[in-house]
C-alpha cells in the first residue's frame, strides 16, 4: 500500500514552537512501524515556521512574509536535524523535498517531482516534504497550501497514493455536540454539519484547510483519515479500525 501521512504543527511541536521530542519520537516509530510492515510511505510535515519562532524568540507566527521566511530558514534545519537522528535509529535514511505551488502547476517540474519521489520510495528512503517557505510568496496572494494540508493531497494524487492520513490534534472530525464522527460517505453538506476548529497562532492551517483536501483527495479515489496525531495509532488506521474519522475514496 502507498500512503501519505501529514502532520501538523501543534501535534509534533509545543506551545512555543519547541519540537516536542517524546511526540516526533512516537511518531517516528509509527512511521515505521508502516515502513516495516511493506507500505510506500511519504511523509509530509509541518513544524518548520514554528521551530524558528521559537528558536527566534518570537511570542508567534509573523504576519511579514520576510519574517515568516526567516522563521522558516531557521526553523526547517533543526526540524529535518530532529528526524534525521530519529529515523537513524530505526536504520531508515530519509530525503527532503520543499515544494511550492509552481511544482505542481508547470507539467514538467511536476514529473521531476514524481520522479524524485518514486526513485526515493523505492530505494526504502522516507520523503519528507514541506512547503519551502523560505522562497513561496503565495501567501501573499491568498494561495499557500494551508498548513501542508493542500500540499499533501497534491503529493497523494501525484504518486497515486491509497491513503492519506492527516494528523492534527483533535480526535478526527467532531460535530457541532463536539462528538467525533466516525465515518464520512458522503461529503454533501459537510461544512454545516462540522463546527471547524480553530487553527492555532504558530500554524496556518484548520479544519477547513483539511476538509477542503479531504473532497480533492476522496473525488480522486483516495481514502482519507483525520485523526488526531498525539493520540492515534497509525497502525489501527491502516489496519482498518474505527480511528478518528474516515472517509472512504470514491474515484469519479
Amino acid at each position: 500500500m502507498r500512503i501519505v501521512v501529514k502532520v501538523g504543527t501543534h501535534a509534533i511541536a509545543k506551545k512555543t514552537g519547541r519540537p516536542d521530542y517524546p511526540a516526533l519520537r512516537r511518531l517516528v516509530e509509527q512511521l515505521d512501524e508502516i515502513l516495516a510492515a511493506g507500505n510506500e510511505l511519504v511523509f509530509v510535515s509541518s513544524g518548520a515556521v514554528a521551530a524558528g519562532v521559537e528558536a527566534l524568540g518570537l511570542d508567534a507566527r509573523p504576519a511579514e512574509l520576510a519574517d515568516v521566511q526567516t522563521c522558516a530558514a531557521v526553523g526547517q534545519a533543526r526540524f529535518i536535524y530532529e528526524y534525521e537522528k530519529l529515523f537513524a535509529a530505526h536504520g531508515v535514511k530519509i530525503g527532503q523535498l520543499l515544494l511550492t505551488h509552481y511544482d505542481f502547476e508547470e507539467r514538467r517540474r511536476a514529473k521531476n517531482v514524481k520522479a524524485a519521489l518514486e526513485r526515493l520510495m523505492k530505494s526504502s528512503i522516507v520523503p519528507i516534504v514541506n512547503e519551502n517557505d523560505v522562497v513561496a510568496d503565495e501567501e501573499l496572494k491568498g494561495s499557500s497550501f494551508g498548513d501542508n494540508d493542500w500540499l499533501s493531497f497534491l503529493i497523494a494524487k501525484l504518486v497515486k497514493a491509497d491513503m492519506l492520513i492527516l494528523l492534527t490534534t483533535v480526535d478526527g472530525v467532531l460535530d457541532a455536540n463536539g462528538k467525533r464522527i466516525a465515518q464520512i460517505s458522503s461529503l454533501g453538506g459537510l461544512s454545516r454539519l462540522v463546527k471547524p476548529g480553530e487553527k492555532g497562532k504558530l500554524s496556518k492551517g484548520g479544519m477547513d484547510s483539511k476538509l477542503r483536501a479531504v473532497k480533492a483527495a476522496v473525488k480522486s479515489g483516495i481514502d482519507v483519515y483525520v485523526a488526531n496525531g498525539r493520540k492515534a495509532s497509525l497502525r489501527a488506521i491502516v489496519a482498518g479500525k474505527s480511528v478518528g474519522t474516515f472517509f472512504p475514496g470514491s474515484a469519479l
